[in-house]
């Protein structure tokens, strides 16, 4: 059990990525903090899942609420070995639609929210000498998409956090990495007309989307002491569609 003790927190992980990525960590014998919004979501969650869970009810743009739970975990568990960015959202729109509300909520969730949860545990983890930062990012902060101004700005950004904190970081033990998935088959993509979904799926070569599964078994390998050497790096996982 490759994460076996380690302590995880994962943001939005009441469903699609997030709770794929929880009930990987599980598995592989990690302490995992079921981090979302709503009340009822993250009950559900956590009893869907079981095994060592602990629920947070938490919006990843509050502040107060991070560093709550952040208290919460360190009382229960005493360390925090690894934090999953992954909580995000879309509100798409061309740039010349676009209204200046749906490009801060997308900043406010996808950018902000991943810099104060790294920030919230930084000071643990480079206390403990040690720790592993997973941002998610997408294929989408890579090249861009039609529709995506404020998702693709996002996505870039929490690559450039990475570069920055695994400079930062690694002094003291502390990994820091990005994620790039593809198309992943989760709640999030219904934003997106299917004759359009169709034409994406259709330039992958693998031909499909990827499942959540897929994205969270790449999660759990850079947790993991295996990727103990992995540090800045941008990974993308997304069946080739770019090549």
């Amino acid at each position: 059990m490759r994460l076996k003790d380690k302590v995880a927190i994962i943001t939005g992980s009441a469903s699609g990525i997030g709770l794929a990525t929880a009930r990987r960590f599980l598995d592989d014998g990690a302490r995992v903090v079921v981090v979302d919004l709503g009340a009822e979501r993250v009950r559900a969650a956590c009893e869907e899942l079981g095994g060592e869970v602990f629920g947070q009810v938490v919006d990843v743009t509050d502040r107060v609420q991070i560093d709550a739970m952040v208290t919460a975990v360190l009382q229960r568990w005493g360390r925090i070995d690894v934090l999953v960015n992954n909580a995000g959202i879309t509100k798409d729109a061309r740039l010349v639609k676009m209204t200046e509300a749906q490009f801060d909520q997308v900043v406010a969730v996808n950018l902000k929210g991943v810099f104060e949860c790294t920030q919230a545990v930084a000071g643990t983890m480079i206390e403990q000498r040690g720790g592993v930062v997973i941002n998610a990012s997408s294929v989408v902060g890579l090249y861009g998409n039609f529709g995506q101004t404020n998702y693709a700005a996002t996505k870039a950004g929490v690559i450039g956090f990475t570069n920055t904190w695994a400079r930062e970081l690694g002094p003291y033990n502390v990994r820091a990495v990005s994620v790039c998935p593809g198309f992943v088959e989760t709640p999030i993509l219904k934003t997106i007309p299917a004759n359009v979904m169709e034409s994406l799926v259709a330039k992958v070569p693998l031909g499909r989307m990827a499942k959540p599964e897929e994205i969270a078994s790449v999660y759990a390998f850079l947790a993991s002491d295996d990727a103990s050497y992995i540090n800045g790096a941008v990974i993308e996982v997304s069946g080739g569609i770019m090549m």
